[in-house]
């Protein structure tokens, strides 16, 4: 959008993944510095408003699970009964019984497990889904300068991979999480509460493993954050390379663009291995720990029962509750991991979210304009009788991520093209053209005058109400995956076949449209790709005339079309420019003769006012301009 000298927006970041200062994610997207990084906890409770819905269920299922879980728990105590009673009594029918009991404890663990999955899976996906329709529709919302910012590749992965994790941490670590805290704290007392010493013996890991598992935290968040960052570069660079694929094959530079992929790919390979090793430290000593206190209470608990002190029944009991506790205590890492990995993709997800959107109310003017525009005074260097037309006065624009000592783009522009109109927008390279049409429909906003759309100011009219009076044909027309017509008919909510026809009638398309194997109902793919430059141009083109806008904007729309199509098209605009107020970018001069006048837009100022013989007699730059001269494309 923006104009390629000094007047480009910021290049967009990108994380350097072999940089070990930049632990812990980006400030902007991807450049992975300087974001201090919040607290797990208050992290995911970022998720509140979005889990609030389904709380019951959630409450329901963390209920069920811990129910399951304090189930596995009772089994020692009937194997201490059946040890202690039918075993030592040689009474086939109680072991018969407490077997029967056993399976029965069995069964019904599984399938309280069970209930808890149904109970969650449902509504989780729902939760998943109304999180990315949140993103989606607020990324709709955000300026134009947002986008010019973040790699697309962030922002698929923010929509995608990020949210899989936060469903999956819902579904799974949230819930167990709490179930086997509970579960530990349980066994604790119960181990305690059959044998305290010993059950001081198992439960003495616990203070160790606690610290050494906030140590595990904090370093497995910084390397979860910067893997799902490296993702997120690296589907920036697939989705590059996918829809630059003729570039990369028509010069050749498939080996460079492999090269770059491989780097990322083995950084994020490094990332993931240092995930991994600290997983397998953590694994390793919550396995470890508890094991040797296990293989102590053993040694122990032997000793007591060979003296008499303790009986059997009562020391299969405490093993048995202590190998029921060997899952939620060597999950704890586990759970961890999973938990600063969701942290990290709430972070990630809110990021985007916390942009402030564009608003679409109109803004509220000053009582002291509306006062003066009543009185005929107008404002802001404007015409004092608000003209209708397309009026710019006194108009400046700096892109808001330009640096504090750049220039504006833009800097008092006051130009007024007439109801019905046609005005060709003529400028050298990085003049400023495009950034000057990009306000008329409000995908920026500017930074000081104000434009008017028949006399009412356009600060004052809702984006939704600016972009149904202004329609756009950008120089780089975009086709989205849709058929020929929905392509078309984007342009003019509830239009019909006769304004299609009449639509492709006026870009010369009609005839190359039919032609397509299934006419306008053929597919035209990612892009727009599988027709030529020319062919999307024109599709473009009859877009932004489908709804006969008041105003039409036109970004040298025919710089793709040869000689003939483009008279043609020029024949056909003549009819549709009488008829609406255009602006019309323009480098050529068979683009500039379908204006009734013609503007000179130099280093950001209106040079020059004119027809074009008047401008071509009277003005050097012009004039050198439409001789080629000097090429503008911006």
């Amino acid at each position: 959008m923006a104009d390629t000298t000094q007047t480009t927006p910021p290049a967009r970041h990108r994380t350097d993944p072999t940089d070990p200062t930049n632990p812990t994610g980006p400030t902007d997207p991807g450049d992975g510095s300087g974001l201090p990084r919040r607290s797990v906890v208050r992290a995911l409770l970022r998720l509140w408003p979005y889990v609030r819905p389904v709380r019951a269920r959630l409450s329901a299922a963390a209920f069920v699970a811990v129910i399951a879980s304090c189930l596995s728990l009772v089994i020692p105590l009937v194997l201490k009964w059946l040890v202690d009673g039918p075993v030592a009594d040689g009474d086939p029918g109680g072991v018969w019984l407490g077997g029967g009991y056993l399976l029965l404890l069995g069964v019904a663990e599984a399938l309280l497990f069970g209930l808890r999955r149904w109970l969650v899976s449902r509504p989780l996906a729902g939760v998943e889904a109304s999180m990315r329709e949140a993103l989606y529709r607020h990324l709709q919302r955000l300026p134009v300068a947002f986008h010019d910012r973040w790699p697309s590749g962030q922002l698929l992965s923010r929509g995608t991979t990020d949210l899989q994790m936060l469903r999956q941490f819902l579904t799974f670590p949230l819930t167990f999480l709490l179930v086997n805290g509970v579960t530990i704290l349980v066994g604790g007392v119960l181990l305690l509460a059959q044998r305290w010493s010993l059950g001081l013996v198992l439960l003495s890991p616990l203070l160790p493993l606690l610290v050494l598992c906030s140590v595990f935290e904090a370093k497995y968040g910084r390397a979860a954050r910067r893997t799902q960052d490296q993702l997120g570069d690296l589907t920036t660079v697939v989705e590059e390379s996918v829809l630059g694929i003729r570039i990369i094959k028509g010069f050749g530079r498939h080996r460079s663009q492999a090269r770059a992929f491989k780097e990322l790919t083995r950084a994020l390979r490094t990332t993931e291995l240092r995930k991994a090793r600290l997983l397998a430290w953590i694994w390793g000593v919550n396995t470890t720990l508890p094991e040797l206190a296990l293989g102590a209470a053993l040694v122990c608990g032997t000793v007591q029962v060979a003296d008499g002190a303790l009986s059997a029944g009562t020391l299969v009991a405490f093993l048995s509750t202590a190998l029921a506790l060997r899952w939620p205590v060597e999950s704890i890492g586990f759970l961890l991991a999973m938990s600063n990995e969701a942290a990290a993709a709430t972070d990630r997800y809110f990021e985007v979210m916390d942009e402030p959107a564009v608003q679409d109310e109109p803004a509220v003017k000053d009582e002291a304009v509306v006062r003066d525009e009543a009185a005929g005074r107008g404002h802001g260097g404007g015409p004092q009788d608000a003209p209708g037309g397309l009026v710019f006065s006194g108009v400046a624009f700096r892109y808001p991520d330009a640096p504090p000592d750049a220039p504006p783009t833009l800097k008092d522009i006051t130009l007024h093209v007439r109801p019905g109109e046609t005005m060709a927008l003529v400028g050298a390279t990085g003049s400023g053209k495009t950034t000057l049409t990009a306000l008329v429909p409000r995908l920026y906003d500017p930074t000081a005058g104000r434009i008017t759309l028949d006399g009412r100011d356009l600060a004052t009219i809702g984006r939704a109400e600016a972009r149904a009076l202004v329609a756009v044909a950008f120089e780089e027309p975009t086709l989205f995956s849709a058929t020929a017509a929905e392509n078309v008919l984007m342009g003019a909510e509830g239009a019909g076949e006769a304004e299609l026809r009449r639509a492709l009638r006026v870009a010369q398309a009609e005839e190359f449209v039919a032609a397509l194997p299934e006419g306008t109902a053929t597919q035209v793919g990612e892009q727009g790709l599988s027709l030529s430059g020319g062919q999307r141009q024109r599709l473009a083109l009859a877009r932004a005339v489908i709804g006969r806008p008041r105003f039409l904007i036109l970004d040298d729309p025919l710089s793709a079309l040869d000689v003939h199509t483009e008279a043609l098209v020029e024949a056909a605009l003549r009819q549709v420019l009488s008829a609406t107020t255009a602006l019309v970018v323009a480098h050529r001069p068979s683009t500039v003769l379908l204006a009734d006048r013609v503007a000179l837009l130099s280093d950001g100022r209106i040079a020059a006012v004119g027809t074009h013989h008047e401008l071509l007699r009277d003005n050097p730059e012009y004039a050198a301009l439409m001789s080629g001269g000097e090429e503008g494309d911006r």
